[in-house]
């Protein structure tokens, strides 16, 4: 093993290795016989923390790295408050502030204190730099930042860099799906909220074509019907298939919602959004209307067809009949 393998690799482990096992040493020396020399309890240093960080992040494994940041993390509810949160806004290199980060979050994580969170969301709407606040918004992802504050997130969908609009977007995709299940209602109306109020295309689509929208209020159902109209394709096309996974009490809405709107559009791409949208909405009880909607376009026969000869199959799970409806598509 060599000295620089130890110096990268080693020796910042050790190093938060130590800090992670500090209360355990105060315990320990409570229980040791009176013969046996005292171990003393030390706090954390964030500093020296820091600074084996930084070069443990100049290892070639990717794997070490990301340990390296998970120890960080765990580390968090070990290190002084005041010394991390100072260290977190002097700090100027995105990847070290992304960390810091993320260690303040997990301290309001593990109910240590709230406002640690908020340290790190006012970093993410108002520093100057939209490196840094890419990076804080990151630090934010598959935490329970959407249930804290949705107004954060529709301020961070309007913010003047593309880069942390879309690590917003990836965020709100995320945090429904991972921390919340994709079956959290309030979560999802965040997600939608924050979609709603996005100017830009890109990142409504990016959420609404990823969301799972079977728990959405009826406010939130309205947006989607809403967004049906939005000058960009690409936003229709992804309120169309957000649309189709509402609750049951809004599926009448959605379907003549999405059937009024397929007679007047001209774009392909959301036709087709529509037509599943439709189909998902009522499985075999949606073949009258795919029907009716033959006439309507005659480039969109083929897809009509392919979709009620698959509903016809009579699977009662969407996922199968998405499933053969791709393998049928496969097939041509």
């Amino acid at each position: 093993m060599t000295r620089a393998f130890l110096r990268m690799n080693v020796l910042p482990t050790l190093t938060l290795t130590v800090c992670l096992l500090a209360p355990a040493l105060a315990s320990a020396q409570q229980s040791a016989s009176s013969e046996a020399p005292a171990l003393q309890p030390t706090t954390c240093s964030v500093e020296g923390l820091m600074d084996s960080i930084r070069r443990g992040m100049n290892s070639r494994s990717e794997a070490y790295k990301l340990y390296l940041r998970t120890l960080l993390r765990e580390s968090a509810v070990n290190l002084p408050r005041a010394e991390l949160q100072a260290a977190f806004e002097r700090e100027y290199d995105p990847v070290m502030v992304e960390h810091l980060a993320a260690a303040l979050v997990a301290r309001t994580e593990r109910g240590l204190e709230d406002d640690a969170f908020q340290v790190v969301a006012k970093r993410a709407l108002e520093d100057r730099d939209p490196g840094l606040r890419a990076a804080t918004v990151r630090a934010m992802r598959r935490t329970g930042a959407l249930g804290r504050s949705g107004e954060m997130f529709e301020r961070l969908v309007r913010d003047p860099s593309p880069e942390v609009r879309m690590e917003t977007a990836t965020n709100l995709v995320e945090d429904t799906h991972h921390v919340y299940g994709g079956h959290h209602g309030p979560a999802a109306d965040t997600a939608v909220s924050a979609a709603a109020a996005s100017d830009d295309p890109k990142v409504t689509a990016k959420v609404l074509g990823q969301l799972m929208t079977g728990e959405i209020s009826s406010d939130s159902a309205r947006k989607l019907e809403k967004l049906l109209g939005s000058d960009s394709a690409e936003v229709r096309a992804a309120a169309s298939t957000a649309l189709g996974g509402v609750p049951v009490a809004e599926m009448a809405n959605a379907r003549q919602s999405l059937t009024g709107m397929y007679r007047d559009e001209k774009d392909p791409t959301v036709r087709k959004a529509i037509l599943q949208s439709i189909a998902r909405l009522g499985f075999s009880g949606a073949v009258p209307e795919l029907q009716r909607l033959r006439a309507v376009d005659p480039s969109m026969t083929s897809e009509i067809d392919s979709w009620i000869r698959v509903l016809n199959m009579n699977h009662q799970d969407w996922s199968l009949i998405l499933r053969e409806k791709q393998r049928q598509q496969q097939a041509r």
